[in-house]
């Protein structure tokens, strides 16, 4: 249908861009001016993290520009969420008339008259939920993947120059979980096999209120994940038997249940570029399930603990601080509309199960033979290069904080280096080929199913005017949000 495709396009591609640079920027970066450093330095703010992780030395800026780079961006931010939210307010006002307007007018409307008006109604709609989503998750992702990288160029040379210290004193393998070697014969924790029974439960409840989506009816895709994660879990911790389903769904993610169910989403294999990179996310979830981390959070929560506001469909509490699949519907169905909440601080979500999980994921990817640089190369790949509607919950539960791309460099960094560590294998292009008429099928069949979605109207024509075109950097954006304020507003940078 329209409106999905319209949804798919509204927040799609470059949120995380910044613009391309201009080649009076370029000349400007050339020159020796203060203002020319800071257009460097934002510059390598649209570097991907390994390259600023490998420049050596790290260009160097005084903290002042640091500093001064830094306000930039929070004014940015916060002048653009101010935007969003402001145009959101305005939406709703328009939709409250309308509605006002169709009631008052019911009995005299014809039948052409009225299906305008549901049309206007609905377009409202989508326009206040694009905005929202701009608004609350969005544009914030981009933000803290920029402020991020500023935290690495600021801070890596020290760390660096640190990690090269451990590693020659020979000190790095007294670190927390150091013991690469005993993988598999060390304990990470306790009673893993007693989760078993409550991921069993888990996915019985989560069938049955509807919530898991069917597997991708390829037996092929299916050996070929499940040997990856297989083998992954061979060089794990994990002492539970690994169940692995591929789920059809465009989200891209993957979630880990306690006891050892493992879920990959349809979209994360369209989303990885080669096997190190599906290798490396596999990895960090069977580390939620070594460490046990399903089993502590669902300790703070019940499986029907969180809600869609409006549409009161039960979310599951996931591993890992993965709030619900529920947010599979969020994505597929346009819930965005019907007020989706998700709050993560009432699951006792912990950014050190992420840490965790991030250190022992880049072990058993490195002891499993694969590139373990994989899982950093697909978390800034999300956070700068693609930045679609399909990938909010991967922020929303993997966001891109400085301290966790620096601790999984530092850890890689610790390992030793494998000169045949696999990157791509033939049996990943060849999965990838059959992925991709199957998701082609997929999507056409969502376009025509029915859906929970707010589309009530048919036969619509999208709005016209859209508040976010595809590829649109973040300053343009906020520039048209500048719009809402008042006359003498001025975006900032």
């Amino acid at each position: 249908m329209l409106f999905k495709r319209f949804v798919a396009l509204m927040v799609c591609e470059a949120l995380a861009f910044l613009p391309a640079t201009s080649a009076r920027a370029q000349q400007a970066a050339q020159s020796s001016s203060p203002t020319a450093q800071a257009t460097t330095l934002r510059q390598h703010l649209q570097k991907p993290y390994l390259d600023l992780f490998e420049l050596s030395p790290m260009p160097s800026f005084s903290a002042a520009e640091i500093r001064a780079q830094r306000e930039s961006l929070k004014k940015g931010e916060d002048f653009c969420v101010k935007g969003f939210k402001a145009k959101s307010k305005d939406y709703q006002k328009q939709i409250d008339a309308a509605r006002q307007q169709l009631k008052k007018n019911t009995a005299k409307l014809s039948e052409s008259e009225r299906t305008r008006a549901h049309c206007n109604i609905q377009n409202l709609d989508l326009l206040q939920s694009e905005a929202g989503v701009l608004a609350g998750q969005a544009i914030p992702t981009a933000y803290d993947n920029l402020i991020a990288k500023l935290d690495l160029i600021e801070r890596w040379p020290a760390v660096r120059k640190q990690i090269e210290n451990e590693l020659a004193s020979g000190s790095h393998v007294n670190r927390h979980w150091g013991d690469v070697q005993d993988i598999g014969f060390r304990e990470i924790a306790a009673g893993q096999q007693d989760d078993i029974k409550d991921g069993q439960k888990a996915v019985e409840e989560m069938k049955r209120l509807g919530l898991m989506p069917p597997q991708v009816e390829d037996r092929a895709i299916q050996d070929y994940v499940n040997s990856v994660a297989q083998n992954v879990a061979r060089h794990s911790d994990l002492k539970v038997p690994l169940h692995v389903e591929v789920l059809q769904s465009r989200e891209i993610n993957a979630f880990a249940l306690p006891g050892g169910y493992l879920f990959i989403e349809r979209g994360l294999l369209e989303a990885t570029d080669d096997e190190s990179e599906l290798a490396g996310v596999i990895a960090h979830e069977i580390a939620h399930d070594a460490a046990r981390h399903g089993h502590k959070l669902m300790k703070r929560a019940t499986i029907a603990g969180i809600f869609f506001q409006a549409a009161q469909v039960a979310a599951i509490v996931l591993t890992g601080g993965v709030a619900g699949i529920g947010t599979y519907y969020a994505i597929q169905y346009g819930f965005y509309g019907l007020g989706l909440v998700l709050n993560l601080k009432l699951l006792g979500v912990s950014r050190d199960y992420e840490l965790e999980a991030d250190q022992l994921g880049v072990q058993y990817a490195w002891s499993a033979g694969y590139d373990p640089s994989g899982f950093i190369r697909f978390f800034d790949k999300m956070a700068t290069r693609e930045g679609y509607i399909n990938g909010v919950s991967w922020f929303r539960t993997h966001p891109p904080f400085y301290n966790r791309m620096e601790q999984s460099e530092r850890e890689i960094m610790f390992l030793e280096r494998k000169p045949s560590a696999v990157v791509v294998t033939s049996a990943f292009e060849q999965m990838k080929k059959a992925l991709a008429p199957i998701a082609a099928k997929a999507e056409k069949e969502d376009a025509n199913a029915p859906s929970l979605k707010i589309t009530r109207a048919e036969g619509c024509e999208p709005p016209k005017k859209l508040e976010y075109k595809p590829g649109q950097p973040i300053e343009q954006l906020c520039s048209a949000a500048s719009r809402t304020e008042s006359p003498g507003a001025k975006p900032q940078p």
